[in-house]
């Protein structure tokens, strides 16, 4: 008999799973400003503080590290205690990074306060939401998350132009401050939505729609802790994977506005009074945000090594095409919001087949495991390709770089992940036949026609005597 999620929170008394991808999507829409309306506030500090903007941008490297790094420890917080609890403390982090920031008078404050209270807090959010989708919808996992993950890439297009026309009338200070509450506020009011599923829980239908999501989809048999996680070959390839592609989005998200200088598009005005670059932002956060569920759908129905290899092969043609076309200001903002489009997926994608081949019940923290691939391809895509740059006066070799990553990537997903995959399927039928057949055994029944998957069911029967 299923027993509820946690003493307190009765499974009657638990929000409509669909009511809770909702209120996830808002807590990740919240938090969205913490990343990508940073670049707004940059000029403003830097003369307010009377600094660098090398000494600003420490700011979000600080940001970054904490939002990837500890997600594996708040990710096994999430897996024990529920999504409701973390959310609400993540609630005052996110809250206070922003409220904190607008009080800081020096550098040192502004870390403290923005790198490492907002790092923290989003870190709680970004894996509690993506966490609480994986586990609630293994009928609909590559949709449901790349949905909630697709809340943060397109988050700060609500947001951007309020935040924008504050900052215009009124100080950044007194900006960081209202929006910093507003985002705790809806964080915690999200946060009421959410409990972890009770155990055992399946959604209506599931032995049919496992069936076929099983033909789809490689998925495994049992749940692997994170330490088993850790003991499987297909975790390191994932991991690998992981780092190289996000290696060529970052590079987009970060570099985008030096490479506008560079090839003198920066200033260019296209359409509705925008300039080149502006437009681009404008539509690569869309972009960044419509890819995850629609790729997300995808995979559902074509597996996700199958999704992953034809987006990035798509994604090196697009970055090709962009190496070749970046000075024309129509094809920089056209390309660069494909680039987008074929990247952010990985925000789908990765915690999607995480959860396949790792089980729900240590998703949060497994996926937080992978999920720190971002911060290691970020010391790459950040000071890395700035430094190629730097050294050779021409973006050319961080584009091949890109172009490569997505490449060998993608032919990785589907000649190295698809078999260790299935070879980590087969491994956990057997070690799933191999527990019913112990406890067969030890209460005395006969462990005649044992089966654990439709397309690799398996007979076991007593020998004669």
């Amino acid at each position: 008999m299923a027993t509820p999620a946690s003493p307190l929170i009765h499974p009657s008394r638990i929000a409509n799973r669909w009511a809770q991808l909702i209120a996830g999507i808002f807590a990740m829409m919240a938090i969205a400003n913490l990343q990508y309306a940073w670049t707004i506030f940059t000029k403003p500090i830097q003369t307010h503080m009377h600094t660098t903007l090398v000494e600003v941008q420490w700011t979000i490297t600080l940001f970054i590290a904490l939002e990837t790094w500890l997600v594996p420890f708040e990710g096994y917080l999430v897996d024990r205690i529920g999504p409701r609890f973390m959310l609400g403390i993540g609630a005052f982090f996110v809250a206070m990074g922003w409220i904190g920031a607008g009080w800081a008078q020096s550098m040192h404050a502004l870390y403290f306060w923005y790198g490492i209270f907002g790092g923290i807090g989003a870190g709680m959010v970004y894996g509690g939401t993506i966490g609480n989708a994986l586990k609630w919808f293994p009928d609909h996992r590559g949709l449901c998350v790349g949905l909630t993950a697709g809340a943060y890439g397109v988050g700060t297009a609500v947001t951007i132009i309020p935040i924008t026309n504050m900052l215009q009338v009124m100080n950044y200070q007194y900006t960081f401050i209202f929006w910093g509450a507003i985002q705790g506020v809806v964080v915690l009011a999200a946060a009421l939505f959410l409990a972890k599923p009770p155990d055992g829980w399946t959604p209506p239908g599931w032995k049919e729609k496992e069936a076929l999501i099983k033909s789809r989809v490689q998925t495994s048999a049992r749940d692997l802790t994170p330490w088993e996680m850790l003991r499987q070959p297909s975790f390191y390839v994932i991991y690998i994977m992981l780092t190289m592609l996000a290696f060529g989005g970052i590079v987009v998200t970060v570099q985008l506005a030096p490479m506008a200088v560079s090839y003198h598009v920066d200033k260019i005005i296209v359409a509705f009074g925008m300039t080149a670059l502006t437009l681009a932002i404008e539509i690569d956060r869309v972009l960044n945000g419509l890819t995850r569920p629609f790729w997300g759908w995808i995979s559902d129905h074509i597996g996700r090594e199958n999704a992953i290899f034809i987006s990035f092969i798509l994604e090196a043609l697009a970055v090709f095409a962009l190496l070749q076309l970046i000075s024309k200001p129509i094809w920089f903002v056209v390309l660069s919001g494909l680039c987008f489009f074929a990247w952010g997926n990985i925000y789908s994608l990765f915690p999607s087949i995480t959860a396949d081949l790792y089980g729900k019940k240590w998703a949060t923290t497994n996926y937080g495991v992978v999920y720190t691939a971002k911060g290691l391809a970020t010391l790459f895509a950040a000071p890395g390709a700035a430094w190629l740059f730097e050294r050779t006066g021409s973006w050319t070799k961080v584009f091949w770089a890109m172009i490569a990553c997505d490449i060998i990537a993608a032919l990785m997903a589907l000649f190295w992940l698809k078999p260790l995959a299935a070879q980590t399927v087969l491994a956990s039928e057997e070690t799933e036949i191999s527990g019913n057949i112990a406890g067969s055994r030890a209460s005395g029944t006969s462990p005649v026609a044992i089966s654990t998957a439709p397309a690799k069911a398996r007979t076991w029967r007593k020998k004669p005597a």
